[in-house]
């Protein structure tokens, strides 16, 4: 990249002119301060200074590359990607702080978020959907930390994640059983695992007569379906106004004829309301968790549900009449892919208080190996799939 006194001073040419410079008047900066240039090299600094100051600077190449999840910045000097195979340190460097903070700043002003001192952090998505979250220092010492979370431009068939080794060939059937059989489930992994990818998967086999009505903090989940209703969260602003939460949402989705609630990631007070549509005839439901291993997200959920205001007997007690299956998925620790690892019933235990019992495990090598759960499994899917 250029020389950042030069970059500086095209900036400061670029000031007064007022919202985002075009093309032509970056180039006319350029040659006012460097005088004649040669219309290649012209087109190649308007190409990078317009990144600069309208895109995403050095890292609008990442941002660009094919396979992308992940852009993660740690200070001006340390820029990580993941293109699906886990974290891979690349060579994009920042001129210095003030241009990393420079463009954190910009990039929250797009999303209509404020990003200073008196506001060091800020969770916002960008127009094109792109997840940004960012902090300034001091709260973040080594410099502006800036998290990028891209969208997939289109979602994954079921028989691309088989391709991609995500589920393995006999699993197929069993996925594609879960969402004939309109249990509610879950989607349980760790960050990064593909939890809303296989959701969004699933719901594209979904009936396409189903109305299907998501409810997300940030709209990520792109199934391929003819009737989608998406519902999402804002935060509010800047004087403490107008924010809507997913709590408020799935309030709204359940007057909106849902033929399936979908709660993009259930984080919040707002699983007591799905909890409770689920036990009203809301067949189908489902949503993502958070969860290290399936066995512990009965108590994830009641961690949840009692923030919300219930007591640990309530929520087990919805939980047992709410939720059938849960699907959890992990980073394969051989070789980085994200994968369904278990497939688990939530069943209710002698002591009052909702276990995960495994049906399915999902070896590395593909093979599937039945568990204590496996035939009950095969009845909550109606015979659609025969156990292993």
């Amino acid at each position: 990249m250029n020389d950042p006194r030069f970059v500086d001073a095209v900036r400061d040419r670029l000031a007064g002119n007022g919202g985002e410079p075009t093309g032509g008047q970056v180039a006319a900066a350029l040659r006012a301060e460097r005088g004649l240039l040669g219309d290649q090299e012209v087109l190649t600094l308007v190409n990078e200074l317009q990144a600069d100051f309208v895109g995403a600077g050095p890292l609008e190449p990442l941002l660009r590359a094919p396979d992308v999840t992940d852009v993660l910045v740690n200070g001006p000097y340390e820029v990580w990607m993941d293109a699906g195979a886990g974290l891979v340190r690349t060579s994009v460097r920042f001129p210095d702080e003030n241009a990393l903070r420079r463009l954190a700043q910009r990039l929250a002003a797009m999303a209509g978020r404020r990003l200073d001192d008196a506001a060091p952090y800020v969770d916002a998505r960008l127009p094109g959907g792109v997840r940004l979250h960012a902090v300034l220092p001091p709260v973040s010492p080594g410099g502006t930390s800036l998290s990028l979370r891209l969208p997939r431009r289109q979602g994954f068939t079921l028989n691309e994640l088989v391709a991609a080794g995500a589920i393995p060939h006999e699993g197929a059937p069993l996925m594609a059983a879960l969402v004939a059989a309109r249990p509610a489930f879950l989607i349980t992994g760790g960050t990064g695992t593909g939890k809303t990818t296989l959701l969004s998967s699933l719901l594209s086999l979904a009936d396409p007569r189903e109305r299907l009505v998501l409810v997300e903090d940030s709209a990520e989940l792109r199934p391929d379906h003819p009737h989608v209703v998406r519902l999402e969260a804002r935060p509010p602003n800047i004087e403490g106004a107008g924010g809507v939460t997913l709590h408020d949402l799935v309030r709204q989705a359940l007057r909106m004829r849902p033929d399936r609630l979908v709660v993009g990631e259930v984080r919040g007070r707002e699983v007591a309301d799905l909890l409770m549509a689920l036990n009203t005839g809301h067949e189908g439901g489902c949503g993502t968790l958070h969860a290290n291993t399936a066995a512990d997200v009965p108590a994830r959920l009641e961690a949840l549900g009692c923030a919300a205001g219930l007591s640990r007997e309530a929520v087990h007690s919805q939980l047992a009449a709410a939720l059938d299956i849960v699907v959890h998925l992990i980073r394969d620790p051989v070789d980085g892919r994200r994968r369904v690892a278990d497939i688990c019933l939530l069943e209710r235990a002698p002591n009052g208080l909702v276990e995960a019992i495994p049906a399915i495990t999902f070896a590395g090598d593909g093979r599937l190996t039945a568990g204590a759960g496996a035939t009950v499994l095969a009845d909550r899917l109606d015979h659609r799939w025969t156990s292993v």
